[in-house]
């Protein structure tokens, strides 16, 4: 089945909603909000996490975390931005540019945005697989297909008439979250060490490599389509009660990305203690030797948990791009028979899976600035958002966190070209 997807169906006051009433205070706004935040905080916390973060940890200790709390910081302004436009126009960022952009920017960015799903589904998949080898021993084509059939069963479950697809990510990242919380508490890291990593630094071409991968893989850009398409149709906000409610949605945000934040640090917090490897089978190993069969349980748990539910906000991600950028909707079962077909490629002929995951993030990375660039200019308009544009220091700020992603990418791609 196809997730169904709002359309705006009110005007008031140059703001669209979808005809849900809010009382008075706004509660019922809350939960919903809260819901909205948390989905996307899960993309936060994907198996590319997983393969970066590990990476950085166990081969450059503490020194990148500077980079996982500059990413989150990005990602809270970001999906802010992004929820904020779904509830003051009614509409999702990939329709906004459908109904403002000319078609041959529009299609370009249609494309990229699938590049980007695909890159995506390539993390969760493959991630998953390689959860399902080291808790079961299932290889990793056969448990590429079982993640497949997953995300089908879940988006297509419902219980007592409701929805089940929120209830079962939320489940899943409380695994996760809970998983790591203890790898970290394992890896019992002095104060000094944990405050060294907030010091901004790099040591060559492999840990700007890494720190690319690391934003790519914190900052998603298929979230950033999603989350506008999430809150777009939870309630009908009056001109008045508005603003109240982009100051809850604001901070619900800062909670789940500070959520989200904790866990990838404390990923590569507990990577800190393995020998210097670059797969998640290695890594898997490594907490076996030096923490215990069950620390590599909990590894592998929260692996698997954290694909499931990625992968489930990437199929939805899918569908809000192709509805948003060309208002057409194409079955579940064909989109997704076409974005995995990378992920079995590159299971089936052997290419080190660890490897695919971090390269699918880098990816990740060159694809914010196309997701960046239109949200920070619809949502600066008055003529988009009315009195709820952004405020300058809000443009200043967004503008100089598109730059910096933007010069990551190009001294990337010199370090990797150039040398």
């Amino acid at each position: 089945m196809n997730p169904p997807l709002a359309t705006p169906t009110t005007v008031h006051a140059g703001v669209q909603a979808t005809g849900v009433r809010e009382n008075s205070t706004g509660r019922r706004a809350v939960g919903t909000t809260l819901g909205s935040a948390l989905v996307a905080a899960v993309a936060y916390i994907d198996p590319g996490n997983f393969a970066t973060n590990v990476s950085a940890g166990a081969q450059y200790g503490t020194m990148l975390v500077w980079v996982v709390v500059g990413a989150s910081a990005v990602g809270m302004l970001v999906q802010y931005l992004s929820a904020k436009l779904g509830l003051v126009t009614g509409r999702s960022l990939p329709e906004q540019c459908k109904r403002h952009l000319s078609r041959p920017a529009r299609i370009g960015l249609w494309l990229q945005a699938e590049l980007v799903v695909v890159m995506t589904d390539l993390a969760e998949i493959v991630g998953g697989a390689i959860a399902l080898n080291l808790l079961f021993g299932v290889p990793l084509l056969p448990g590429a297909l079982i993640m497949v059939v997953a995300a089908f069963v879940i988006l297509a479950l419902h219980i007592r008439g409701r929805d089940a697809f929120r209830p079962v990510v939320y489940v899943c990242f409380a695994v996760v979250a809970a998983g790591f919380l203890y790898q970290a508490f394992l890896a019992d890291l002095g104060g000094a060490e944990l405050a060294s990593g907030f010091q901004p630094r790099l040591e060559g071409t492999d840990s700007a490599y890494l720190a690319a991968g690391i934003v790519g893989a914190t900052v998603m850009p298929h979230v950033v389509y999603l989350h506008s398409h999430l809150t777009k149709g939870e309630a009908l906000i009056s001109r008045r009660s508005m603003p109240r409610l982009i100051r809850i949605t604001r901070r619900e945000i800062v909670g789940a990305m500070l959520l989200a934040a904790t866990v990838n640090i404390s990923i590569m917090l507990a990577a800190t203690v393995l020998a210097p490897t670059d797969t998640l089978e290695g890594a898997h190993a490594g907490f076996a030797d030096l923490t215990g069969e069950l620390s590599s349980w909990v590894f592998a748990s929260a692996l698997l948990a954290s694909s499931l539910a990625s992968t489930c906000v990437g199929v939805y991600s899918g569908q809000t791009i192709m509805a948003g950028f060309l208002h057409r909707s194409v079955s579940l079962r064909v989109r997704r028979a076409i974005s995995v077909l990378p992920s079995l490629v590159i299971l089936a002929v052997g290419v080190d899976p660890t490897a695919a995951l971090v390269l699918s993030q880098v990816v990740l990375s060159f694809g914010i600035p196309f997701a960046l660039a239109p949200l920070i200019w619809f949502t600066s308009r008055r003529a988009v958002m009315g009195e709820s544009r952004n405020r300058m220091s809000t443009v200043v700020v967004a503008t100089i966190v598109l730059g910096a992603v933007v010069a990551l990418n190009v001294f990337l791609l010199g370090t990797l070209f150039l040398g």
